[in-house]
């Protein structure tokens, strides 16, 4: 098949999409790899797995735990789960291409959001909520967190983990074609991320679809720790501990909660201190 290189490098309007969801779309349509689910980058499997080790080990998993994981990735929690022999384990995920590739390991998994999840209420003894918040609009941050209220049991262990102290850093500079894009992708990340992005514009030129560069890292919410303890209260969650979370990435805390018997005033996050954002 002929194809005109030159066609290509002087396209316009390449243009970038913020929406998580589609960039999770679109990762599962092109999957190479089901760890790269995990949405933590390429050949991050070791750190994912070391990640959901600590949750199991911080929430005490127990053979007579309901698990219920939002944003269960790639599965390696749920996976964990059904080895420990636990009564059930349900993963969720932002789209259905997703859910269906993560249910061929033999998961139970549904789509779902974090302020609307399809669970009925009080169905989980254990809830996990792991890099999943700081995709999330500020604004439904206490929907979603009222959801993991309403779905956990009465003292229900609540892993909520990676909550950011401060946003990301700033987005790639936008370029109008296909050239100048591949010129600053080249000078600043090198070969393998310039070819990266070559495939998919051929792809993109070959089946006449759009030119839409999707971010999936951008963060939406971040919070200090007392922010987000008192956010939680609000929400019926009872705050156990929480911690610099000692992984990559740095910059981020984990929470455990339990599920309330009854709303705490906001004065039950006054005893999480301040934090300063980890060198």
């Amino acid at each position: 098949m002929h194809f005109d290189r030159a066609a290509l490098l002087y396209v316009p309007m390449v243009s970038r999409s913020e929406d998580y969801v589609e960039y999770c779309r679109e990762t599962a349509r092109h999957l190479h790899n089901i760890q790269d689910l995990a949405l933590r980058g390429k050949n991050k499997q070791t750190i994912t797995r070391r990640i959901q080790e600590r949750i199991v080990r911080e929430v005490e998993l127990r053979p007579d735990d309901d698990v219920l994981d939002v944003g269960c990735g790639d599965g390696t929690l749920l996976r964990m789960a059904q080895t420990q022999g636990t009564h059930s384990a349900i993963g969720l995920l932002a789209t259905e291409e997703e859910a269906a590739i993560v249910r061929r390991l033999g998961i139970e998994v549904r789509q779902g959001f974090t302020d609307q999840l399809p669970v009925p209420d009080e169905t989980a003894s254990v809830v996990v909520c792991n890099n999943v918040l700081l995709v999330v609009p500020r604004e439904k941050i206490p929907a979603s967190l009222r959801e993991l209220h309403r779905v956990a049991k009465p003292g229900a262990r609540i892993f909520v983990g990676e909550i950011p102290l401060e946003p990301g850093p700033p987005p790639e500079p936008e370029f109008p074609t296909a050239r100048e894009t591949l010129a600053y992708l080249y000078r600043q990340h090198g070969f393998r991320t310039w070819f990266g992005m070559l495939r998919h514009m051929l792809y993109w030129k070959l089946t006449s679809k759009p030119m839409v560069i999707r971010r999936g890292s951008t963060i939406s919410f971040f919070a200090e720790p007392s922010e987000f303890a008192a956010l939680a209260a609000e929400a019926g969650l009872e705050l156990v501990r929480c911690w610099h979370h000692d992984d990559w990435p740095a910059n981020r805390y984990n929470y455990l909660f339990r599920k309330a018997t009854a709303v705490p005033t906001a004065a039950t996050a006054e005893t999480v201190p301040h934090s300063s954002p980890a060198a």
